[in-house]
């Protein structure tokens, strides 16, 4: 399965990346949103996992573009934020995520929402 982080930080990229590598996920990268949507086109990823803070095109318009778009429409995104205000949630979901996770990450949480995003998938 192939996962598409697209995050700007470089610490949080990296830690993140290898420790999905490690459970078996081909992770690909974008440092900013309308790098994320190229990658997303290109590499036609399983999952994207989407910082909302993002420099050039920021993640909630980058996934109002990938959600817009017949090739992209289809791949579940994840919201990674953190901004944990009351009403982050509900703006992802407007911008079209299909699930969204604060950071700092913890691991075991977020791997159990990539892996039902991925099933629910996988299904229809």
């Amino acid at each position: 399965m192939k996962i598409l982080l697209v995050e700007d930080n470089e610490m949080n990229r990296d830690m993140l990346s290898r420790r999905l590598e490690r459970k078996g996920y081909n992770v690909v990268i974008a440092v900013d949103g309308g790098e994320g949507v190229e990658v997303a086109r290109r590499e036609t990823p399983d999952l994207i996992l989407m910082d909302m803070s993002l420099p050039v095109v920021d993640g909630w318009e980058a996934t109002r573009r990938l959600k817009g778009a017949e090739d992209t429409q289809d791949i579940p995104v994840i919201a990674l934020t953190a901004h944990a205000m009351a009403g982050d949630r509900e703006k992802a979901m407007d911008a079209g995520c299909d699930d969204y996770d604060t950071k700092p990450i913890e691991l075991p949480r977020l791997l159990g929402k990539i892996e039902a995003l991925l099933q629910a998938d996988s299904v229809s």
